[in-house]
């Protein structure tokens, strides 16, 4: 077999994946509310539904990243109302991961991969 055929066979064999892979996960925009956006992920038959908003104000302000804030909900895993945040790096240890939406202000106590939770749903409810 040729190299050319070798090749077409190859790149035609990485779109067959890319394609059945995007197929597997599906991330649909539902609406938009001022700063606050809403999604669905649809991904191996899992349905996760969440907002999320971009901060209007972040420190250090010469740093831009892709820093949010969502409220999730994952129906399958029984969970409703998840609050979780990631700043577009990792977080550091010694600081604490404070969030502030309007009038409500978020302390967070798990963190990890540049992702953070709060741990107490009594806690997320306490702030809605």
């Amino acid at each position: 077999m040729s190299i050319i055929n070798k090749t077409i066979i190859f790149f035609f064999s990485i779109f067959i994946l890319s394609v059945t892979y995007v197929s597997a996960e599906e991330l649909k925009k539902i609406g938009k509310s001022k700063d606050w956006e809403t999604l669905v992920l649809i991904k191996d038959n899992e349905l996760t539904c969440f907002a999320q908003t971009k901060p209007v104000l972040q420190s250090p302000k010469a740093n831009k990243r892709e820093a949010r804030l969502f409220v999730s909900f994952r129906p399958n895993d029984k969970i409703a109302d998840e609050i979780s945040t990631t700043s577009g790096y990792e977080f550091n240890s010694q600081n604490s991961i404070l969030a502030t939406s309007g009038k409500k202000k978020y302390k967070f106590d798990i963190a990890q991969d540049g992702f953070a939770w709060i741990s107490s749903n009594k806690v997320e409810k306490k702030n809605d």
